[in-house]
Order: structure tokens, then C-alpha cells, then sequence
């Protein structure tokens, strides 16, 4: 009898990181490096201020915030949490826009030794209800224009101090790009009200003990896509994992790194993005409070932007702009590229390539539980290898994270190019709620819930969510390799693919598509693009949408697809709407 790699786990995990090895970049670390030790990121936050103290760590709008400023500032509301009763391991809620003092709350929450919880903005009534239940604060930092909504559901709850941030103190007399009507609402509001970095100034610093690395740091909320969102418990070692895994592969290096985001900074892969990366690699970040293609045009040149990460959405946005054209990107050294609602295509980076002389790329796969970039596709560019490998190529494993795929029914392993369960083991797994530790699965591997491929060179292929895979006839169908396919065709804007009860078949595909402005497109012409691109049992009834509704994290929200079926059914099969 011949023993296989997927008899034990032990023979599979060897052989895989033998491939995986094989098949790695050249010129990429293969393990983590963590510049000053492995140690909170607000000591590294430390260590910057002191070796780079007027450099700086945040534009905002042509308001500036040195690294010796964002410390500093740290310090003091580390301190004032302190003089508030605030202990270490409390909550304390933060309900701001991207914006310098959510990086100034995040640091110094962190120092005190409190958990840092983000919440949406966005969040209303029951949402706000239950992120507040999950998240228990003994303090809450609020935007004073979203107090009025926090406010009643702060009735019953131990929350003992709100610190009410305004934006005003902010905002430059001449600001270097356009504002947007958040920040031009502050701009009217009067000088000095809620001006949190004048409060802190008139803190003393009081020293606070290094945080441990197994202690608390932050809840981060999943997305809610399928369900209420859950609060991921990660530690300060999860944190400086992140960035020294991701960072190590994933980034490239330069001397003076300038980072631009938008992404919200309550979202995992804003927080990243944001605060953690910026501050990991000594870096300035140029924040913007929402995405603007206007105010991208104009701080790429002004601020000499070296890396960012854009949704797809906003790629097709730029190559559209009249403006484009006369921009200079020279600076640009890396873009990612975050495949929601459209989808990176050949086309896309061939054009992007064109535009700005810079190549875009996948950025990774990861979850809000294991604090996201699991995986780094960086190396895997050239004759587009990484866009044409089927399915959704993801990359590889940063260093430190392992992948398997098992059968979701039994657990077994599965072998390498046949679908499964996606799971990963991490340093930076979440470790439960802050009420309740995780239960660890054997080996301490967590179950994604996402479909997957590990091919026969060890690399990563994500399907999708297993519960929106499709059944068609026995046949598995993922919707989101089925998004990346129609994504491709010229005249297709974005899509969203899910699955509904069919009499014969038990379920067929349905395909929701925005038509790209300026291309006459129809629904028969699409679907026999269709046939001849992917296998009959996939092609999808059609119909057609002005607009797909998005999460506010840009993913395109299929629970409120569902609902649209039913004003489309007058339609007929394959005929749009």
C-alpha cells in the first residue's frame, strides 16, 4: 500500500511548503522581519519619533502631523484614559471618519493597554445597537456630528467617559486638495470646539508599561455580509505579525515610503492599510476621508505617493478621468488593487500601465479573523500568470501563515488541484470576543468557510464563500469565479452572481450586470459571450442593473440582490432588466 501526501498531515504540510518554496519569488524574504524586535506597534511608533521626529506621519488635506506629534499625542491620551479610570483590557469605542485623531486614538488606547474598537460611521439603530453590545466600551471617542446618533444607545451601558472629537482644529487655512463636504462642514463649525488635540496638550504625560504582546489590542468587526457582524479579538502580536509578514513580500521598499489610503480606517483592511503599515515601516501616510478621484489626482504628484491600494471601481474611474492624462505618477512604485464589484483584468493593468507607467496587482487574500493579508501575489505578474491562472489566483502564503484545503464535510485533505475547504494557521488568528476565548480547532487551524484550490506548485486559488457556492444540476458553481469571468468582457461595468431554486435543475445562476456607459449591450449577446467562455451549466440568466448595491466596505451586498428577483419577474429566463 502506498502511502499519499493527503494520508497525513504531516507528509501533506511538508511536501506543500516544499512546492511552495519552490515556486517563491526571487528576491523575497522568506521569513518575517520585524525591523526593531517583536514589539508592540506602538513601541515602533516610539522608535520613529525618535530616530525621524519631524517627518511626517500623516498629510491631511495640507494639515501635517509629525511622527514626534502623532507620539506625543499618543502619550497624552494614553495619559488622560488613565486620569478617566480607563484600565487596561476595557473597551473603548472609537465612531470617527478617517481622519489624524483616529490615528492619534488608535496609538494611545493602544498604550494604555485599553482594546481599541473601531465602529462603522455608517452604523445606525440596531447595527449601532449591536456593535455596541459586542463591544461593552467603559469609554467611548465619538465625531461630535455623530453624537446625536450614539447617543440614545448609550442608555444602560457602563460607558463612564465620551470624548467628543470636531474636525475643525484639523483643517489647514490653505488646504492642498479639494474637501470634502465632511471636512467643509467642520470648517464651518466654531474655532476650538471639540478640538481633542487642544484638550491633550493640556495633559501631562504620565509613563505607561510597554503592552504585552499576548494582551488585548483591538475588535475589529467582520464585514456582516451574511449576518450581524462579528467582533475579532486580535493581540498586539497579531498586529506586528501583519506587518512584518505582509510587509516583508508584499511591499516594496524605497527610501522615503508615502503611503496614500482612503479606505475606511474601521474596516480591517483600512486599519492596515492606515495606521499599521504607515507606522511599521516609518512611513507618511496621505489620508483621505473618502475616496475622491479628484483629490487622488492632485496628492499622487503633490505628495510624491509611492504606494496605495485602490478597489478596481476606482482603476476604471482613473483611466476615465479627463484629468488623468496630464498627471504626473512618476512617483508611484507599487498599486494594489482590491477586486469587489469589478474585477482586474489584463486590460485594466495593460491600460493602468500605459497611464501611469506603474503595474497593478491583486493585493491578498485575507479575513477580518486573521487581521487580513494572509497571502501576497507580488512576483507572480509577469504574461500576467497571476490574471490568467484559473481560478482566482490569490498567491502564496506570507511567511509564517499556512494554508490547507480540506473536505468540508469530512475534514480530510484534499489533494493538490482538487476544491475544498480554505484553512489557515496563523499568528494572527483572532483570539475570540473579548467576553470569550476562540475554541481551537486541532492543530489550531481555522475554517474559513471558503472554497479553495492549492495547485500542484503549491499556490493559492480562492472560489469563494461556500455558502453562496451554487448547485446547478450536481455541479458546484462559484459565483465569484463566475464575476471574474464576465468582469473581463469590454462592455460589463460590474457584477454581482448568486443562486435561486430551479424546478429540474435545483438551483440556476443568475447574473446581475451593469452595463458599461457608451456600449450597447444585451442580454443574448452577453449570454452566448457566456457559452463560449465558461461550461454550459454555468452560464447565468442575465439581467441588467443601473447599479449594484454595495456594503460600505465596496462589496456588493447580495442580500439586498435577492429581493431585486422578485421586481424582475416579469423578465424572462436570459432577458434583461
Amino acid at each position: 500500500m502506498v502511502m499519499t501526501y493527503t494520508d497525513s498531515e504531516e507528509l501533506y504540510l511538508a511536501e506543500l511548503s516544499r512546492r511552495q518554496q519552490e515556486s517563491w519569488p526571487a528576491g523575497r524574504p522568506r521569513v518575517a522581519e520585524y525591523p526593531f524586535g517583536e514589539r508592540p506597534v506602538t513601541a515602533y511608533l516610539h522608535e520613529w519619533a525618535t530616530r525621524q521626529p519631524e517627518r511626517a506621519a500623516i498629510e491631511f488635506y495640507g494639515q501635517t502631523l509629525t511622527y514626534a506629534e502623532l507620539d506625543d499625542l499618543s502619550d497624552r491620551l494614553a495619559s488622560w484614559l488613565e486620569e478617566r479610570g480607563v484600565l487596561p483590557g476595557e473597551r473603548v469605542a472609537v465612531l470617527l471618519p478617517n481622519c489624524p485623531q483616529f490615528n492619534v486614538a488608535f496609538h494611545g488606547v493602544l498604550k494604555r493597554g485599553a482594546v481599541f474598537v473601531p465602529l462603522s460611521p455608517l452604523a445606525r439603530g440596531g447595527e449601532l445597537q449591536h456593535l455596541l453590545d459586542e463591544a461593552d466600551p467603559a469609554a467611548l471617542i465619538v465625531l461630535d456630528a455623530l453624537w446625536p446618533v450614539a447617543e440614545p444607545h448609550l442608555a444602560g451601558r457602563a460607558v463612564r467617559e465620551v470624548l467628543h472629537v470636531g474636525l475643525a482644529a484639523t483643517l489647514p487655512d490653505r488646504p492642498t486638495l479639494p474637501l470634502p463636504d465632511l471636512l467643509r462642514a467642520a470648517a464651518a463649525q466654531p474655532a476650538g470646539q471639540h478640538d481633542l488635540f487642544a484638550l491633550l496638550r493640556g495633559v501631562t504625560v504620565r509613563p505607561q508599561a510597554e503592552p504585552a504582546l499576548d494582551s488585548p489590542a483591538v475588535i475589529n468587526f467582520s464585514g456582516g455580509t451574511t449576518g450581524l457582524p462579528k467582533g475579532c479579538l486580535h493581540h498586539h502580536r497579531d498586529l506586528i505579525y501583519t506587518c512584518a509578514s505582509y510587509c516583508a513580500v508584499a511591499v516594496e521598499r524605497s527610501e522615503h515610503p508615502v503611503f496614500l489610503s482612503f479606505l475606511p480606517q474601521f474596516w480591517i483592511a483600512g486599519e492596515d492599510l492606515g495606521v499599521l503599515f504607515p507606522t511599521f515601516l516609518g512611513a507618511t501616510l496621505v489620508l483621505l476621508t473618502r475616496w475622491d478621484a479628484q483629490a487622488f489626482l492632485r496628492a499622487v504628484p503633490h505628495y510624491g505617493v509611492t504606494i496605495t491600494t485602490l478597489l478596481v471601481d476606482q482603476v476604471d474611474e482613473l483611466l476615465e478621468h479627463p484629468a488623468a492624462a496630464q498627471t504626473d505618477f512618476s512617483s508611484l512604485r507599487q498599486v494594489n488593487a482590491v477586486s469587489f464589484m469589478r474585477k482586474l483584468n489584463p486590460d485594466y493593468r495593460r491600460r493602468w500601465a500605459a497611464l501611469t507607467g506603474s503595474l497593478i496587482a491583486e493585493a491578498s487574500y485575507g479575513m477580518t479573523e486573521t487581521n487580513t493579508c494572509d497571502t501576497f501575489t507580488t512576483g507572480f505578474q509577469k504574461d500576467d500568470f497571476d490574471l490568467l491562472s484559473q481560478p482566482t489566483f490569490v498567491g502564496l502564503p506570507v511567511p509564517g501563515t499556512e494554508f490547507k484545503v480540506c473536505d468540508f464535510e469530512t475534514g480530510e485533505l484534499r489533494p493538490f488541484g482538487e476544491e475544498g475547504e480554505l484553512c489557515v494557521r496563523s499568528p494572527a488568528v483572532y483570539k475570540g470576543s473579548w467576553r470569550e476565548r476562540r475554541a481551537e480547532s486541532p492543530g489550531g487551524w481555522l475554517h474559513t468557510g471558503d472554497s479553495g484550490i492549492i495547485d500542484e506548485q503549491g499556490l493559492l486559488h480562492y472560489l469563494g464563500r461556500r455558502r453562496e457556492m451554487i448547485k446547478v444540476s450536481g455541479m458546484s458553481v462559484f459565483p465569484g469565479e463566475l464575476e471574474m469571468l464576465l468582469g473581463r468582457h469590454p462592455a460589463v461595468s460590474g457584477v454581482g452572481v448568486l443562486g435561486r431554486p430551479h424546478e429540474r435543475r435545483g438551483e440556476e445562476v443568475v447574473a446581475f450586470v451593469v452595463p458599461r456607459p457608451g456600449h450597447d449591450l444585451s442580454a443574448a449577446a452577453l449570454s452566448e459571450w457566456c457559452r463560449a467562455e465558461m461550461a454550459a451549466y454555468k452560464v447565468p440568466t442575465i439581467y441588467f442593473l443601473d447599479e449594484l448595491p454595495l456594503t460600505a466596505t465596496g462589496k456588493v451586498d447580495k442580500k439586498q440582490l435577492l429581493p431585486r428577483l422578485a421586481e424582475l419577474t416579469g423578465e424572462a429566463p436570459g432577458g434583461g432588466a
